[in-house]
């Protein structure tokens, strides 16, 4: 479908630019990516060349001036491909979105004119899925503010220019308080290089901070506000963004589903996997499955565009719907293509492991059942 985000036409452009991208380098390296759990840095750096990491940066900085219409199908599109080099793209527009709207001009042009790469650094070891309450502290002293911090799963942890990290306040109330925090900051350092069963190429590794100290106008915010940024900016970004990574996962599961039932042949009497009738019902269910995930993503976006009062219900809707609903369309890949599907050269299983991730990054999907059923029951969401 032409133009199916229904996006104005440099937005369109953009995102026909991601998917060149991402059906060039992003699909060649995909099964390198992912054998050798390498950080996809070539196809970051394609991105980065095409302005794409710009794409929400607003264009008084030199950025493209996009929002999160156009960084969902981005990420959407790469995901077809390599759901790590998606979810490297999707957590630096979610951490550029609150650099854009609260960081220093400099840093704003960093990534608007320089290609920078941010990530959001907000889980810890310490509050698990409990990404809003930070157990890191921020500590005022005469050289500016110390953090101390064990940060756990960090996308891009190593890789990323800035990190959109957490702490507790520095002095005020509240729960949480945001920082931009450079990498190559002293007292930072990434002690063990991921290599999980999914997503293997997303860098997701602990970052450790000892007497990190940054300046005071390196916060992003309000002191003691961090939990009004994670609301306003972050949640829409990650959970409408993860979303997409799940939907365009299950394009990508359904058409190398499709190519290897109506290419693979019995030799007995020559006939394709595809003349089954079971076969047949179970891709149309993986269809019919897809194209439910991509009305309800479309839906929150036009919500939270639109200022609707079901906006953060759809927000934590579209994120619930997109992790569960994934599993359940890899699943069907892999009993429809049956053994052929634990080749590597199929494709199949890769997808099937990066399709588990989803539903155990915070908000876990068990939570966001948990913040559907409170909005439903009319309590308060987050209280």
């Amino acid at each position: 479908m032409a133009n199916e985000w229904r996006l104005a036409p440099e937005g369109e452009a953009l995102v026909e630019t991601a998917g060149e991208i991402a059906a060039g380098v992003v699909r060649r390296s995909a099964a390198d990516v992912d054998r050798e759990a390498r950080f996809p840095a070539e196809n970051i750096d394609a991105l980065r060349t095409a302005g794409l990491l710009s794409l929400v940066s607003a264009r008084g900085v030199g950025g493209q001036g996009q929002g999160l219409r156009a960084a969902a199908a981005v990420g959407e599109r790469l995901a077809r491909e390599c759901a790590s080099t998606a979810m490297v793209t999707i957590m630096h527009y979610a951490a550029a979105a609150v650099i854009e709207q609260h960081g220093l001009e400099a840093l704003r042009r960093d990534i608007a004119e320089r290609g920078h790469l941010a990530t959001l650094a907000f889980s810890e070891a310490g509050s698990r899925s409990h990404f809003w309450i930070p157990t890191g502290t921020a500590t005022r002293t005469p050289d500016g503010i110390r953090l101390d911090a064990a940060k756990q799963l960090i996308t891009a942890a190593g890789h990323a220019g800035v990190y959109v990290w957490s702490s507790r306040p520095s002095a005020a109330e509240g729960l949480s308080t945001i920082w931009a925090v450079p990498s190559g900051s002293a007292g930072l350092s990434t002690p063990r290089p991921f290599d999980g069963m999914g997503l293997r190429g997303n860098a997701s590794a602990a970052i450790i901070a000892r007497d990190v100290t940054i300046p005071e106008s390196a916060r992003l915010g309000e002191d003691g506000k961090g939990f009004d940024v994670m609301l306003g900016v972050v949640l829409p970004y990650f959970s409408l963004q993860s979303c997409a990574v799940s939907l365009g996962m299950m394009e990508g599961v359904l058409a190398r589903t499709l190519s290897h039932v109506t290419a693979s042949r019995f030799s007995y009497d020559g006939s394709r996997i595809a003349d089954l009738p079971q076969v047949r019902g179970h891709v149309a269910r993986m269809r019919l499955k897809t194209d439910m995930v991509r009305g309800l993503l479309l839906d929150a976006l036009d919500a939270v565009e639109g200022g609707r009062a079901d906006a953060m219900l759809r927000v934590l809707e579209a994120k619930a719907a997109g992790s569960e609903t994934s599993l359940e369309v890899h699943d069907l890949a892999m009993r429809v293509c049956g053994g052929a599907a634990y080749r590597r050269d199929v494709g199949v299983e890769r997808f099937f492991r990066d399709s588990r991730a989803s539903t155990v990054m915070a908000p876990v999907t068990d939570a966001l059942y948990e913040f559907i059923g409170r909005a439903l029951c009319g309590m308060p969401v987050f209280g």
